[in-house]
């Protein structure tokens, strides 16, 4: 919410309407934009009171200095809070109860005065005022759309406690599973019925309930297996290697990233045959296959990965539009090859995105035995389903 009260005002009546807890970053400094504090106090019932403490504090903080009145009503804070001092600036938080009972949390905006103050005074004090405990469980879907996976899970989303959600982003679904209980056994236990049952929906679909991204997962499965992977990439530069590597322990399975664009680089590092790339072109199955199996020759891994296509914005055709994609995957007995398409439109960091997120998948779904290695490859609008 920008610096207007109007639409301050706005989003806190829905806040207040649909939430238990309201939490608010900013707007409690010394300039005429600073709004938050006063539109808060205003819309909860709440008198504006000077907090001594905080004008001390303020005061030592500008000490030689003149204090002007706008420094001064950073000071001023609503009656009966409870007050969370500023350890790195002058605009304390505070936190209180509404007649209704509603939990207020004011914070301010600046990361280095936020983080110190949620994780030293807010937390606490949610905390200490919380009547039971929450608990939440993330499953994880890859290759399924929005659209599809909300339909399938009507019924559990319409839940009370647990509740269900589901959320989109970096082209995967996340579905957080959410119970309510007296501790955080018991609100555990609540949701893993609804975790099972969105396995059970979903199946291969889910890559993960304890992780935190497609690549820890493969990372984990790799390791597990005692097996390696090496990258041959085109159009995704060298993504699919950085997110393999941004995973600790990565080292043991990883062996090479290669960043072959050029025609030429493509037969001397990985052998690609020039008739293939000659007859097929560039962004082909047969050159991703060839790319797959290059590498995973040259590295000496367990899994070789190739990946070629047209990112955008320009280079595509009618017949080879921005979007098209070919993710391979080399096992030395077999090779798929996935074909990525419909993307295009979102932009060329998405189609890289998306591009290196398939090719884990397929290796996700070869670690673990599952069909679907060639299936319609995610994209915009979640092919495939």
């Amino acid at each position: 919410v920008g610096d207007n009260r109007k639409r301050l005002e706005d989003a806190l009546k829905d806040a207040f309407e649909h939430s238990d807890i309201i939490i608010t970053t900013g707007g409690l400094g010394p300039t005429g934009d600073d709004l938050t504090k006063e539109t808060v106090a205003a819309a909860a019932g709440k008198k504006l009171v000077l907090h001594e403490e905080s004008m001390e504090r303020i005061k030592e903080y500008f000490k030689g200095r003149a204090l002007g009145e706008t420094q001064k009503k950073q000071a001023y804070l609503p009656e009966g809070c409870t007050v969370f001092r500023n350890d790195a600036g002058t605009a304390p938080g505070c936190g209180f109860k509404t007649k209704s009972g509603k939990t207020v949390v004011m914070l301010p905006g600046p990361p280095s005065e936020l983080v110190p103050m949620l994780k030293n005074y807010a937390v606490p004090y949610l905390a200490g005022g919380r009547t039971a405990a929450i608990v939440s469980r993330m499953v994880r879907i890859f290759g399924l759309g929005e659209g599809f996976v909300a339909e399938k899970i009507t019924d559990l989303t319409s839940g009370t406690n647990p509740t269900a959600a589901t959320y989109a982003g970096d082209g995967e679904m996340f579905v957080r599973v959410t119970a309510r209980a007296e501790n955080g056994r018991r609100a555990a236990e609540m949701c893993a019925p609804v975790v099972r049952e969105l396995k059970k929906r979903f199946g291969g679909y889910v890559y993960g309930t304890e992780t935190s991204s497609l690549e820890e997962t493969v990372v984990k499965q790799l390791a597990n297996a005692g097996m390696t992977v090496s990258t041959a990439e085109s159009c995704t530069g060298g993504l699919l290697a950085k997110r393999i590597t941004d995973v600790p322990g990565s080292s043991e399975v990883f062996h090479m990233g290669a960043v072959t664009y050029s025609n030429d680089i493509k037969t001397l590092l990985l052998g690609v045959p020039g008739d293939t790339l000659q007859n097929y072109g560039a962004v082909s199955r047969q050159t991703a296959r060839a790319m797959a199996a290059g590498v995973r020759e040259r590295s000496g891994s367990d899994f070789g990965v190739g990946i070629t296509g047209i990112a955008g914005p320009d280079g595509g055709t009618p017949e080879k539009p921005v979007g098209l994609v070919y993710i391979s995957l080399c096992d030395g007995e077999r090779t798929w090859v996935r074909k990525m398409e419909g993307s295009g439109a979102k932009g060329r960091a998405y189609v890289r995105h998306l591009a290196a997120s398939n090719a884990l998948d397929m290796l996700r779904r070869r670690l673990l035995g599952l069909g679907g290695m060639e299936n319609a490859a995610y994209s915009a609008e979640g092919s495939g389903k």
